[in-house]
Parts: C-alpha cells; sequence; structure tokens
C-alpha cells in the first residue's frame, strides 16, 4: 500500500445505535463503493479503501439511542460515484438495505444544476451523499 499523503484522513469513527442495522445499510454501500471490509469486533466493524477507513461502533458509552444530524457533529458522508449509471444503481438498490431516497422531488439535483448526486438517509437517520463524478454529461 502506498504511503498516504499528508493530510489524508486516516479514519472516521461513527458511534451507531444498533450495529446490525449500521452493517446491513454501511456495508452494503462501502461495498458497492468499492470498500473492503477491514476490521470487526463485537461492537463494530469497519471498511477500508485505500488508506483511510470507515469504523461504525455500537459504544457502552452512547448517551443518546439516535442520531441527529442537525445537531452539532457530523451531518453527513459524501462519497464519489464512478458515474451516473452507477449512482443510478445504487439509488434503485438502496432501499433494499435501509435507505431511502431524501428530496425525491429534487433528485438527482437536490445539490444543484451543476451536479447529479443523490441523498440518501438511513433507518437510523445518518445522511449520505452520493455525487457522481461527471455530472457535466447532458440528461
Amino acid at each position: 500500500m502506498a504511503r498516504p499523503a499528508n493530510g489524508t484522513l486516516h479514519h472516521v469513527e461513527i458511534w451507531v445505535p444498533d450495529l446490525h442495522r449500521a452493517v446491513a445499510s454501511f456495508g452494503w454501500l462501502l461495498e458497492a463503493l468499492g470498500y473492503d471490509p477491514f476490521q470487526s469486533w463485537n461492537d463494530g466493524r469497519s471498511w477500508r479503501l485505500g488508506t483511510t477507513y470507515l469504523v461504525f461502533e455500537q459504544s457502552r458509552a452512547l448517551t443518546a439511542d439516535h442520531h441527529e444530524r442537525c445537531r452539532p457533529g457530523l451531518n453527513h458522508l459524501a462519497f464519489h460515484v464512478q458515474d451516473r449509471d452507477a449512482l443510478d444503481a445504487l439509488v434503485t438498490e438502496a432501499p433494499q438495505h435501509g435507505w431511502t431516497l431524501m428530496f425525491p422531488d429534487r433528485h438527482p439535483r437536490a445539490g444543484g444544476e451543476q451536479t447529479y448526486a443523490a441523498y440518501l438517509e438511513n433507518t437510523d437517520g445518518f445522511e449520505v451523499e452520493l455525487v457522481a463524478v461527471s455530472p457535466s454529461e447532458p440528461d
């Protein structure tokens, strides 16, 4: 593995209220985006892409039983998707893995006319933004 560039994210750890739901929704999505399962323990899982990994943990130190993205802290994770067709395929399959399309009346332009993106929310209220790498192609 190549040496990481200075400033590259090492990892992001997200505490979840239910690890099994997180694995079902995030595990599917991350693996569809090219991440590989990395670590596994009783209260957590992680997936890695390159030198960066994402950790999902059901910590015993949690002080709430749900995620609220409008409070201070993490609002959402945003991922590049290789192209529009791949993004559309993810959106089609997402409901089978606990994801709901946000802003369906503005999809795929909810982020503005210059982007081709999908905003998904899982059962626990976590949001991901999927952005097609080549948004300038005509509809």
